[in-house]
C-alpha cells in the first residue's frame, strides 16, 4: 500500500519551530565535531540524518509556516532552511515572509532560481514581490509570460500600494446571463479546480461589462433549466481599482464579503479582491502602525546586522534627543524655582508621565476612528469637545488625587493646589495634541500614526514642566 506524502497543515507553528530548532542544533552539533580527527563514519551519517529529518518536517508545512520559521531563526539557521525547501515552493514562501526577511532570502538565491520561482506564482502575486527583485530578473519574468498575463501584470503594477488595485488578482470565473445553470454547471466541470475564495461567479456582457452575480449557493440550490438573468444579484458591492485599500477592507468586515468584483470606469470587470487578500493587508496595516507609532522607518528584521537596525531607529532617535534637549531647557528656565522649592523635581515626573499616557489613549482612538472613516467634518467638532471634556474629568479626579499626596508629603497647600491645576492644565494640552496630530497628519497625506507617540511625549514632557513650574514660580515663590 503507498504511503500519502501530502502535507499535513496545522496552526501550531510554535510546535513546528521547536522541532526544527532542535534539528537544527542537532546538525550544528555534528558540524562542530568535523574538524576533529579520525571520526567514525556514523558522524556524516548522523549529518546527513539530521537534514533529511528537517528537509522532511519542512516538506509536511504550509509555506505561511515556513514563512513564520524563518522571520524567528538568525540568518545562517535561516539560510540553511530555506536550501532545504523544494524549489517549487520558493514563490509561494517569498510571498508570505515579511519584506524584511524576502530581503535576505532574496541575497541568497541566483537570478535563475528567482526567476524560476516568480514564473511559479500568479501575475498579481508576481507584482507583490516586484519591487523587491532585481530588474534583469523582472525582465528575464516578463519575457516567460504570455501577452494577457504581461498586461495583467503592468496593470497590477501601475496601482499604489494602498489601492484596491494592488489587492486585486485576475483568477475568476465569468458567465453569461442568457445561459442556463446547465449550461454554468458543465462549464465549471471543465475545470481542475475553481480559484481559491469562489463564492460567486461574476455575470458579463460580451465587452465584459460586469451585470451582476451569481452565488454558488444559487447556482446548486435551484432547477438547471433557470436562466442566470433570473437569478443573478444586481445590486452587488463593487470596487474600483483607484479606490482605497483602507475602504475595500472596511466593506469587507461591513458587509461579511468573502469576494468582490473589481470594475473601471466603464464597468468593465478588470478583476476581483478576495478575504484572504484582505486579511492580510489588515495584518500589513496593522504592523506597520505599531511602528509607525514608535518612530520606525521601517518593519525590522530582527536579526539583520545592529547596524541595519540602529539605522532604522535613528530618525526619531534624533528627533527624540532634540525634544529632551529642549525640554531640559524649559527646566532650566527655572533653575532658581527648583533650588528654593526642591519637592518641585519630584513631582515633575508625575504631571508629565500621566499626560503622556492620556494623550496616548486620545491619539489611539482617534487613529481608529480615521481608519474606520468614523470621523467628518460634521462631527469633528463635538468629538474634540468630547475628549477635552475627558480630559477636563480626569484632570479633575485624578489632578485631585494627585494633589492630595502632595499635601500629605510636603504639608503645603499651595503645592498641592499647584499639582492639582498643572495636571488638569497638561491633560488638557495632551488631549489638544493628541486631537490635533493624526487629524493634521492625515490632511497632509501621511499615516496618522507615524511617530505620534514620539511627538505626543515631547509635547507633554515640556508642556507639563513649563506648566508646573510656571505655576510654581507665580503661587509659590514669593
Amino acid at each position: 500500500m503507498m504511503e500519502n506524502h501530502e502535507p499535513h497543515y496545522t496552526e501550531n507553528v510554535q510546535e513546528h519551530l521547536q522541532q526544527v530548532q532542535r534539528l537544527l542544533d542537532g546538525h550544528a552539533l555534528m558540524e562542530s565535531m568535523t574538524h576533529q580527527p579520525e571520526l567514525p563514519q556514523s558522524h556524516e551519517l548522523g549529518r546527513a540524518r539530521h537534514l533529511d529529518e528537517l528537509r522532511e518536517k519542512l516538506g509536511t508545512l504550509h509555506p505561511a509556516d515556513i514563512a513564520c520559521i524563518l522571520e524567528a531563526l538568525p540568518i545562517e539557521p535561516r539560510l540553511l532552511v530555506w536550501e532545504l525547501v523544494k524549489a517549487e515552493r520558493d514563490g509561494e514562501i517569498l510571498i508570505e515572509v515579511s519584506d524584511a526577511v524576502r530581503e535576505s532570502l532574496i541575497a541568497s538565491m541566483s537570478r535563475n532560481e528567482l526567476v524560476e520561482a516568480a514564473e511559479r506564482l500568479d501575475t498579481d502575486e508576481i507584482a507583490d514581490l516586484a519591487p523587491d527583485l532585481p530588474q534583469a530578473v523582472m525582465r528575464d519574468v516578463f519575457k516567460s509570460l504570455s501577452v494577457e498575463e504581461r498586461e495583467q501584470l503592468r496593470a497590477a503594477m501601475s496601482y499604489a500600494e494602498d489601492a484596491v488595485g494592488a489587492l486585486m488578482d485576475f483568477d475568476m470565473v465569468t458567465i453569461r446571463e442568457d445561459v442556463t445553470l446547465e449550461v454554468v454547471s458543465r462549464y465549471l466541470r471543465r475545470f481542475d479546480e475553481l480559484p481559491d475564495h469562489t463564492d460567486q461567479l461574476f455575470v458579463v456582457d460580451r465587452d465584459d461589462r460586469l451585470k451582476g452575480v451569481l452565488p454558488l449557493n444559487l447556482l446548486l440550490v435551484n432547477e438547471p433549466e433557470t436562466e442566470v438573468v433570473a437569478l443573478m444579484i444586481v445590486d452587488t458591492i463593487t470596487l474600483h481599482p483607484d479606490d482605497k485599500a483602507e475602504q475595500a477592507a472596511q466593506a469587507f468586515e461591513r458587509y461579511d464579503l468573502v469576494s468582490a468584483p473589481v470594475v473601471d470606469e466603464e464597468g468593465k470587470l478588470v478583476g476581483r479582491v478576495t478575504v484572504n487578500t484582505v486579511v492580510d493587508f489588515i495584518r500589513a496595516e496593522s504592523e506597520s502602525d505599531v511602528l509607525n507609532l514608535a518612530g520606525l522607518r521601517e518593519e525590522e528584521d530582527i536579526f539583520a546586522s545592529v547596524w541595519k537596525s540602529a539605522k532604522n531607529r535613528w530618525l526619531w532617535l534624533a528627533l527624540n534627543l532634540c525634544t529632551a534637549f529642549f525640554a531640559s531647557r524649559v527646566i532650566g528656565g527655572f533653575e532658581n524655582t527648583i533650588e528654593k522649592f526642591v519637592a518641585l523635581a519630584t513631582l515633575m515626573p508625575i504631571v508629565a508621565g500621566i499626560a503622556g499616557n492620556s494623550a496616548n489613549q486620545t491619539t489611539t482612538i482617534i487613529i481608529r476612528a480615521l481608519a474606520l472613516g468614523q470621523i467628518t467634518p460634521a462631527n469633528a467638532r463635538r468629538l474634540i469637545a468630547k475628549e477635552f471634556a475627558i480630559a477636563a474629568l480626569n484632570g479633575l479626579v485624578w489632578g485631585g488625587v494627585a494633589g492630595l499626596f502632595a499635601y500629605m508629603l510636603y504639608k503645603s497647600v499651595p503645592l498641592g493646589l499647584v499639582m492639582t491645576s498643572a495636571m488638569l492644565l497638561n491633560l488638557l494640552l495632551g488631549a489638544l495634541v493628541g486631537i490635533m496630530i493624526p487629524l493634521l497628519m492625515q490632511r497632509f497625506g501621511r499615516d496618522p500614526a507615524i511617530g505620534s507617540s514620539v511627538m505626543l511625549t515631547a509635547v507633554t514632557d515640556s508642556g507639563g514642566f513649563f506648566i508646573f513650574l510656571g505655576l510654581a514660580t507665580i503661587f509659590l515663590i514669593r
